[in-house]
């Protein structure tokens, strides 16, 4: 291990339910003013960091010695950041697309691993259908790491905004 965790003091984060890898990394980025580069030098995961962020995690799925270093420095239980992340099975939907359950996150400012999962097209609980895309300006949503204030990284339309634009889900169980 390259770093003595009882020697940097940081704001520990605490994860929310359901939360991806990518927005929690964005959010303790965010608080302790520290960049994806000091977290992978730190932790000598290096590159693995910024992939993780844009939930790039095929082929290199994150290791459970790298999930116990990061755990380690971010005071989050190695089990914890495990949950973050699809299972090694979980098949995902493309990398670069980013998916959003605008409904979800104004409850809750949080992206939720499981928007990514392939075949999960619309949001359960509000029974909507997800958006790849911000309805205003027609752009890809951004990585969730970079979701401070709820808004497009684009154009700066909010999320609050956008749950107009989910369309309901027909004959939903």
């Amino acid at each position: 291990m390259q770093f003595e965790p009882h020697r940097i003091e940081l704001e520990r984060v605490e994860p929310f339910p359901g939360e991806s890898i990518s927005h929690f990394l964005g959010r303790f980025e965010r608080a302790n003013v520290w960049t994806t580069y000091q977290i992978g030098r730190v932790t000598g995961i290096k590159a693995g960091v910024s992939r993780w962020k844009k939930l790039y995690l095929s082929p290199l799925f994150p290791t459970k010695q790298e999930l116990e270093v990061l755990a380690e420095l971010v005071e989050v239980s190695a089990d914890r950041l495990a949950e973050m992340l699809p299972s090694e099975s979980q098949a995902m939907k493309p990398p670069g697309t980013i998916y959003l359950c605008a409904a979800c996150y104004t409850e809750m400012p949080c992206h939720l691993i499981q928007w990514q999962f392939k075949g999960v097209n619309a949001c359960d609980r509000h029974r909507l259908y997800l958006l790849s895309k911000c309805p205003k300006c027609k752009k890809t949503f951004s990585a969730p790491a970079d979701w401070e204030e709820g808004i497009c990284f684009h154009c700066g339309k909010s999320f609050f905004e956008m749950v107009v634009h989910q369309g309901r889900v027909k004959n939903a169980k």
